[in-house]
């Protein structure tokens, strides 16, 4: 797990793909924490990509860092509590200017039930779970 939340974080920037009806949607993210035992990722409740996962937690997210890339296959688990958003802004604190622990809109996902794949074209592919 480690390993995928430093690969992540060094690439700044990951795609995320949800479900939205029977409809595939992904769009690049950037947060990532390690809280709670497990990755994080952080959004608010009023955007769509937050309904999606609520309505359909199995999520993906992929990664390139110009060698190899992450697949992240998990589910993401809502945690609204103060602690876990704050904890997430600390590591990210630009994103206090639009969300706050307990505003009401900011959650933080737990990527459980995952499993991760690094490939690349030069080396056999690690994976690992979590």
């Amino acid at each position: 797990m480690n390993e995928a939340y430093e690969f992540l974080k060094k690439c700044g920037t990951y795609y995320l793909a949800t479900v939205d009806g029977d409809q595939p949607r992904v769009r690049p993210f950037g947060t990532v924490d390690l809280y709670d035992g497990t990755i994080t990722i952080q959004t608010g409740k009023s955007k769509d990509v937050s309904k999606q996962m609520e309505a359909n937690p199995k999520i993906e997210i992929c990664a390139f860092n110009g060698d190899e890339w992450i697949r992240i296959c998990a589910k993401a688990v809502a945690d609204d509590s103060v602690e876990a958003v704050d904890h997430m802004l600390n590591a990210y604190p630009h994103l206090r200017a639009m969300y706050a622990p307990g505003d009401g809109n900011s959650v933080v996902y737990k990527l459980t039930e995952a499993v991760a794949t690094i490939s690349s074209f030069t080396a056999p592919p690690k994976t690992f779970e979590w």
